[in-house]
């Protein structure tokens, strides 16, 4: 295990990849964010649900996963080195001023996490030739900020280019009765994808955007039923793929 990032699951080639950025709420001991560790529970530090899906998926064979090992207020892997919310001074509307780094503090930031995860990603990206890659992300129902504003989806699918993923896991979602399913919904993948831009887009490479509610994934047994869900789609999903 690094410091940025976590590999789990077999990496036999082939397989799928399930890839996770904010999958980890962990602060380094010499990282002062100046925040409430309170929040560390919260949307604004990890994405709520994602490594217990993860670690469920991985024990069912054919299953890799990535996964982030710092909190995303540390280091947001989900964004380009120049993007200011890569190691962001807010978040929903909760100030993070730990994070008010100068260019050589951005830059060490930048050399510990960001690229030692990117630099390894594609490290396994090119050893493992995977079928599919899931992308898996969560978002709170309701963000802080926007109090009155209540999101309605269960999941969401995000891409940006390439639609060949996305569109059949969007066909087999909506045959789900009573499952209210977003297209690029709550976020649109043609401004927050720079992870599967970088990774899968450039590549050519098939993959799935996926954002589950938080609500819906905060104890085992949603866990449990979403991993299921995710199963199915994305081995339907991968099935689609040429073989290399």
């Amino acid at each position: 295990m690094n410091e940025a990032f976590r590999i789990i699951g077999d990496d036999t080639p082939g397989g799928i990849l399930i890839e996770s950025d904010h999958a980890s709420a962990r602060v380094p001991d010499d990282i002062d964010l100046g925040i409430d560790r309170a929040l560390l529970r919260e949307h604004i530090a990890i994405d709520i649900g994602v490594a217990e899906i993860a670690e469920l998926l991985v024990q069912r064979g054919g299953f890799s996963a990535f996964l982030g090992n710092v909190s995303r207020l540390v280091c947001d892997f989900n964004r380009d080195e120049h993007d200011p919310g890569v190691a962001p001074i807010a978040s929903d509307g909760r100030a993070v001023p730990g994070n008010a780094l100068d260019h050589a503090g951005l830059g060490a930031r930048l050399a510990r996490f960001h690229r030692p995860y990117h630099a390894a990603l594609a490290d396994l990206i090119d050893r493992m030739k995977p079928r599919l890659i899931l992308s898996l992300h969560s978002f709170t129902p309701r963000l802080a900020s926007r109090p009155d504003e209540q999101r309605p989806w269960h999941i969401g699918i995000l891409y940006n280019r390439d639609r060949r993923g996305a569109a059949l896991a969007l066909d087999l979602l909506r045959q789900e009765a009573g499952l209210v399913v977003g297209d690029q919904q709550p976020y649109s993948g043609t401004m927050l994808n720079a992870t599967m831009d970088r990774h899968a887009e450039a590549r050519g490479q098939l993959y799935v955007g996926v954002e589950v509610r938080q609500d819906l994934i905060g104890d085992a047994a949603g866990q449990a039923q979403w991993a299921d869900r995710l199963e199915r789609i994305a081995r339907a999903v991968a099935a689609t793929a040429p073989l290399s």
